[in-house]
């Protein structure tokens, strides 16, 4: 997520946490194609939403950092999906 004004505003740190805590409840909810199922889909994009305002992520910048989420996400969607037990 590089944006300016998050920066500006969170600062490198929170910035780091928020994309620590974005990759494990990524990797944690990751299933088997959940790229293609929309309902599945649907359910990260609000989980991202979620956690961009909880961290109080910039407004202006959210949905540009939802989508480089979320295509960082499906690049890296098959390897989770086979890391749960």
């Amino acid at each position: 997520m590089q944006n300016e004004s998050a920066v500006r505003e969170l600062g490198h740190p929170t910035l780091r946490a928020l994309a620590h805590e974005l990759t494990d409840k990524l990797r944690k909810s990751a299933t088997i194609n959940w790229q293609t199922r929309k309902s599945a889909c649907a359910e990260m994009i609000a989980m991202i939403k979620v956690l961009l305002a909880r961290h109080r992520y910039p407004p202006d910048a959210q949905k540009e950092a939802v989508d480089r989420v979320v295509d960082q996400a499906e690049l890296l969607a098959d390897n989770w999906a086979f890391e749960h037990p």
